[in-house]
């Protein structure tokens, strides 16, 4: 076990994984605190775009990767009032992959843990919730670490324990509620979301339509994505109105699927029990004013918490983990002094800020123009009435790029130039 790595990074989803393989790639000693004993929870992003498909390519392991269980989607589709239309063309795309990969996000992240493993530098730190910071003449130099909260089948035995891990850099990977950032006092823009989300895992009969799409009908939005053997749903409902969904029962939640979704009705019941079984995402959409200070870094959603329209918080995250290790591997590699990574550490959100600000601008009008009219039942859901949007992605196929470019690879996508030792 390393307590001086030269960079801890506090989180081990996505960006952090991501982050953390670039950087022992390059040489880098790291080490990656995982606050769960495992990968396994459900209910996280399972889109992997095609923009993270060309950071593996380019990474030799896009083959490897495409072995773990996954299914392969070369279109999103939607349906309005049941009828259904194409929105996104992703064959045209100008990369490497031309289709999006859905995945458990606990395979995604098992495999780069497996990858980084290859590399001597690299240290996966399970059961180790970062609690707090160190620092030195108010320069962040380390973390606080709680290891086994988790139970007896931690490493450490299911004793809690605090340790110091020390580091040239610390990087705040640790999600929309990071404490990490909140022990720097980093200040945040928050814009809200009139929106939240209830996961729920639905299983598929024969019949079932195949494609992962979004449903509107009866003044609902659901959005089902294929997960081979069963759906992992998603339905949106205004901001705090789960308290009231509950009061009406689960009956009455049953009744609402069936309106979007009349093929699941017959196994509703069975599926969902009870609100066990539905899972609340409370939505919002923040950003930092500084995404670092001395000694620290924040990326993914440390750094800005995306809305899950368009599933593309993932995307964001693992970009910025590829611009973080094209900024930085050569130096923590080399002997490059702590003043030294300082001066480096604004250059990322002045690459990353962009792309943020615009994609989270896109997700606040759709949830503002298209999600909010739906919920609201401002929608004309009149016979023989569609949408100007979905007619003319119908009738025009290379519309379908655009919405396929947006979701798909996104603004300014990054390319690995991180070194490999």
């Amino acid at each position: 076990m390393d307590n001086h790595p030269r960079c801890c990074i506090a989180g081990g989803g996505p960006a952090g994984m991501v982050l953390g393989l670039l950087l022992a790639r390059a040489g880098v000693k790291v080490v990656v605190l995982e606050k769960h004993l495992d990968f396994l929870r459900d209910f996280r992003g399972d889109t992997v775009h095609p923009s993270t498909l060309e950071v593996l390519h380019e990474l030799g392991l896009l083959d490897a990767f495409l072995q773990r269980p996954h299914d392969r989607v070369d279109q999103l589709r939607a349906t309005f009032e049941g009828q259904g239309f194409p929105v996104a063309d992703f064959t045209h795309l100008p990369s490497y992959s031309k289709f999006l990969v859905l995945m458990p996000q606990w395979e995604f992240l098992d495999f780069m843990c497996e990858e980084a493993r290859r590399y001597p530098g690299f240290e996966l730190w399970t059961d180790a919730e970062a609690i707090g910071l160190l620092q030195d003449n108010g320069r962040v130099n380390g973390v606080r670490v709680r290891r086994g909260a988790r139970g007896p089948g931690s490493p450490a035995g299911g004793k809690p324990q605090e340790v110091e891990l020390h580091a040239s850099l610390v990087v705040a990977a640790d999600g929309r509620h990071s404490t990490l950032r909140d022990a720097a006092a980093l200040p945040h823009i928050s814009y809200g979301a009139p929106i939240d989300v209830l996961w729920m895992r639905i299983p598929k009969q024969p019949g079932d339509p195949d494609a992962t799409a979004g449903h509107i009908a009866g003044g609902h939005f659901l959005v089902t994505l294929n997960r081979g053997d069963y759906w992992q749903c998603a339905f949106v409902i205004p901001k705090g109105g789960h308290d009231a969904l509950q009061q009406r029962g689960i009956g009455a939640f049953h009744a609402e699927i069936a309106k979007v979704a009349p093929f699941m009705q017959d196994r509703l019941p069975q599926a969902l029990p009870d609100w066990n079984a539905v899972k609340l995402l409370e939505v919002m959409v923040d950003r930092l004013e500084s995404w670092a200070c001395k000694g620290m870094l924040c990326i993914g959603d440390a750094a800005h918490a995306m809305s899950p329209v368009g599933g593309v918080g993932i995307n964001l995250a693992v970009q910025d983990a590829v611009a973080a290790a094209n900024l930085l591997a050569a130096s923590l590699a080399g002997t490059a002094t702590d003043k030294q990574i300082d001066t480096l550490l604004p250059q990322l959100q002045r690459r990353r800020e962009w792309p943020v600000r615009v994609t989270q601008a896109a997700q606040r009008m759709v949830q503002d123009r298209v999600l909010m009219p739906v919920l609201g039942g401002k929608v004309n859901t009149k016979v023989g009435h569609v949408p100007w949007p979905l007619r003319l992605l119908s009738r025009w196929p290379m519309l379908r790029r655009l919405p396929a470019r947006a979701v798909g690879l996104g603004v300014r996508p990054e390319h690995v130039k991180s070194p490999r030792a």
